[in-house]
């Protein structure tokens, strides 16, 4: 893969860095060897990347590179892509695996790497802690604070129900991995973690709170227009299921009484993109919450509650060539051309960039809360 792919009609600019820590631009026989690269980011999950690299031709990788350790597991990469002069980060990870391909056929000999981003830092060892007088969102700091070396600057986000600290009543203990616990304290809190490479080479950020569905939405997908139209299909579907009332009850220690809470009001957490929210069909008893502060049940119950509520899904695959953007993940997309019920405003759940030589592609997955768009107006 030449340093600049000529996608379509217009040039993309792939750059790869690695190293141990502090990542450097490859070599240019290693940039030429690259085959293919596949990065997933996903909402509230761990982005994965593959890379393949052409061992046909005896070079520098085969005798000098793979055996020095090179590609060894641990091994941080960056690999960023330029459209129309506009540089973005795409993966900023390390080396898990690698496989070699060994072919008696010609241009079948491959080198490949998977990995993961640098969460994988922190879910290496286990450890326990006891974090005495600190708030969800306080412990998450002193946790993140930790990987600073690796250039990951953290954004969190208070949690939406105060849970102050009492030591005398409780004192809250890690036991299993830092990133088991900080995302054990996502989900309690109806909150989502993930680190998001960039804005530069070498920087990320660790970002702890809500799902971000507030802000400038991207550029539009556009399906069924005609040449106006950036995406070939988009597929919808409305999973009635999906959905959950969570029923909660805390027992007053004085009367023994144990009342359901009322339900918790979800749009702090999930601002509504659709104008018909879908009702929740199913409800969920969450056990162990009768012997719980009522902050922390209260917390739990909104979590619940907002994490089921996307009923609505979309997905399809975006030439970005043809759309002229690379379509960000953890953001919100209008959609256009779709009908009245589907149309206007979604999440993007997560994305899956695939690059090959003349080829951007990128798959991806939306979602909302509900039908028919709030606005008839998209950012184009």
């Amino acid at each position: 893969m030449a340093d600049d792919l000529p996608v379509g009609g217009g040039p993309i600019h792939v750059s790869l860095y690695m190293g141990p820590k502090l990542a450097r631009l490859v070599p240019q026989e290693v940039t030429e060897a690259l085959l293919s690269a596949q990065i997933t980011s996903t909402a509230g999950e761990r982005s994965g990347f593959q890379l393949a690299f052409d061992l046909t031709k005896k070079g520098a990788i085969v005798d000098r590179l793979l055996p020095e350790g090179f590609f060894d597991p641990k091994t941080r990469v960056i690999l960023t892509v330029a459209v129309k002069g506009t540089p973005v980060v795409l993966l900023d990870g390390l080396i898990v695996r690698q496989e070699v391909g060994a072919s008696n056929q010609p241009g079948q000999t491959t080198l490949t790497v998977t990995g993961e981003d640098l969460t994988l830092l922190m879910d290496l060892e286990e450890r326990t802690d006891r974090y005495p007088n600190l708030a969800p969102s306080q412990r998450v700091e002193r946790i993140l604070g930790k990987y600073a070396d690796y250039g990951i600057d953290a954004r969190i986000i208070r949690e939406q129900v105060p849970q102050p600290p009492r030591e005398q009543a409780r004192v809250d203990y890690q036991t299993g991995t830092d990133l088991q616990y900080v995302n054990d304290l996502a989900r309690a809190n109806g909150y989502t973690f993930y680190l998001d490479p960039g804005p530069v080479p070498g920087r990320s950020t660790a970002f702890w709170g809500p799902e971000q569905r507030l802000g400038q939405r991207q550029h539009a997908l556009n399906v069924n227009m005609d040449v106006n139209s950036t995406v070939d299909q988009l597929t919808f579907a409305y999973d009635g299921t999906a959905r959950e009332e969570p029923q909660v009850r805390v027992q007053d220690p004085v009367t023994r009484q144990a009342p359901l809470l009322a339900q918790p009001d979800i749009s702090p957490l999930r601002p509504p993109l659709g104008r018909r929210a879908s009702p929740a069909l199913k409800r969920k008893t969450l056990t162990g919450t009768a012997k719980k502060d009522e902050a922390l049940a209260k917390a739990e119950a909104l979590g619940r509650a907002a994490t089921s509520a996307d009923a609505i899904s979309g997905s399809g695959q975006l030439d970005v060539n043809r759309h002229g953007y690379v379509l960000r993940p953890r953001e919100l997309v209008g959609v256009r051309g779709a009908g009245v019920t589907y149309d206007g405003d979604y999440y993007v759940k997560s994305v899956t960039h695939n690059l090959r030589p003349g080829s951007f592609q990128q798959n991806f997955t939306l979602s909302r809360e509900g039908l028919i768009a709030r606005s008839n107006v998209v950012r184009p």
